[in-house]
């Protein structure tokens, strides 16, 4: 019965051959996929209502009974990665949907999409899971009108993003709790070395977004010309930029030699030798009102949690830190003197961008590069904040040597395709977390 059904699955499929796909045009090809990621939300749907009932068939009060247990599994999420083939944070997330689909009461317009086939299980977990548990602050129906608002957004953006949007909601919604999330992830917390039997030794570990910012600039800095950083104008930083590219380590290994040199001189680098001539720095972003009264959040450049306003006064006094309030434009200005945009311009672009603001890409600011929006020589382009444009490397090349142009307008830019491509011009969105609490 099993095969039988496995094959009219198959069949109804219709799974194209590879010589099909080579002679698909670019937009058939696309329109396959689409078709293809519909039938999957659809069979996932089903799916996590299985992986539920799974679930209450393998529960820890049902001891040795449990269905799981029979199969001398300890868990249900141990019994859905085997009869699935995925990963355990999957069976855990088609568990907790297929719940929500069996309940909907908590989101019931997520459950909807979801049995609809319109939204993606891994994108409802993550709705599920940003969104968080409800709060005497924050209402259960509170919860599931921030749900349905995220709805929107999981259809247009990559599930990897999804869930830092709904925290960024969760966050904007309950501002007293910031401090209380800030904790628990705090709390777990961990660095573990395991000896091998080889002789080497493991390191696993968790770290919260403060320490997770700290360590993430700092690596960075050292693996930067190996995953298509920025490029270096100043000689001396091209040179070294070169010597790391050209280097015969892996960048895995560039980046154990770095943590093992790091703890050795206790984040006191040698100038020159690991960072270069910019020492790690962390950007903290909070709005002005916010810092005065301690009330409210803050953002660490590069994570996507929250951290409450009293982490932001503190790390406001560390060494490393570069606090930037905000409180209304206030773009840097140089005028015509200066070509290139000066770190303080930089901090200011990386505060408002919060990275490459090409659509759907994902760079930190670090990785960017400031594009002149007017060029400078052929334009008459000015050094100024206002038009300025954070891009990594890709998307500068693309902008260059493509034909793409960035445009100014209300409220923000937008990307123009080339003539010979068409289409409507593209949404350039800030993605720092900040505006989604100015939206």
């Amino acid at each position: 019965m099993a095969n039988s059904t496995a094959t009219d699955v198959a069949e109804s499929l219709a799974l194209p051959s590879i010589f099909d796909l080579a002679t698909c045009s670019d937009a058939d090809l696309q329109q396959r996929q689409r078709d293809f990621a519909a039938l999957r939300r659809r069979v996932d749907s089903g799916a996590a209502r299985v992986s539920a009932e799974l679930a209450r068939r393998s529960t820890r009060e049902l001891g040795y009974s449990g269905l799981a247990q029979r199969e001398g599994l300890r868990a249900a999420e141990q019994l859905i990665e085997k009869l699935a083939g995925v990963t355990p944070g999957e069976a855990r997330a088609m568990v907790r949907v297929g719940e929500l689909l069996d309940d909907p009461s908590a989101m019931p317009s997520v459950s909807r999409a979801v049995a609809a086939g319109e939204l993606s299980v891994l994108a409802a977990d993550a709705i599920y899971t940003g969104l968080g548990e409800p709060t005497d602050n924050l209402p259960a129906s509170t919860i599931a009108d921030a749900a349905e608002l995220m709805i929107d957004i999981a259809l247009t953006l990559p599930v990897r993003k999804v869930a830092a949007h709904a925290r960024a909601l969760r966050d904007t919604l309950d501002l007293a709790g910031v401090a209380d999330r800030e904790e628990q992830l705090r709390s777990h917390r961990y660095l573990r070395l395991v000896p091998q039997a080889d002789g080497m030794t493991r390191l696993t570990g968790l770290l919260d977004p403060e320490s997770a910012a700290i360590v993430t600039s700092a690596f960075d800095q050292v693996t930067s010309p190996r995953r298509g950083g920025p490029r270096f104008v100043d000689e001396k930083d091209a040179k070294r930029a070169q010597l790391i590219a050209d280097d015969p380590r892996t960048t895995e290994q560039l980046l154990a030699d770095a943590f093992v040199e790091m703890v050795r001189i206790a984040g006191v680098a040698d100038p020159g030798t690991v960072f270069a001539q910019r020492r790690p720095a962390v950007s903290l972003h909070v709005e002005r009102e916010d810092f005065e009264s301690g009330l409210g959040s803050a953002r660490i450049e590069g994570q996507s949690s929250a951290v409450s306003v009293e982490t932001a006064r503190r790390l406001a006094c560390s060494s490393g830190i570069v606090p930037i309030l905000f409180d209304g434009a206030d773009a840097l200005d140089v005028g015509r003197t200066q070509r290139l945009f000066t770190e303080r311009q930089r901090v200011a672009l990386a505060a408002r961008d919060g990275g490459c603001r090409f659509p759907d890409c994902d760079r930190p600011p670090s990785w960017c590069e400031a594009h002149h929006i007017d060029e400078w020589v052929r334009d008459n382009g000015r050094t100024d904040v206002a038009t300025g444009v954070l891009l990594c490397r890709f998307h500068h090349l693309l902008v260059h040597n493509a034909g793409w142009r960035i445009r100014q307008r209300s409220g923000g830019f937008a990307a123009e395709p080339p003539p010979n491509r068409g289409g409507p011009e593209l949404d350039m969105p800030s993605h720092h977390p900040r505006q989604s609490r100015a939206a």
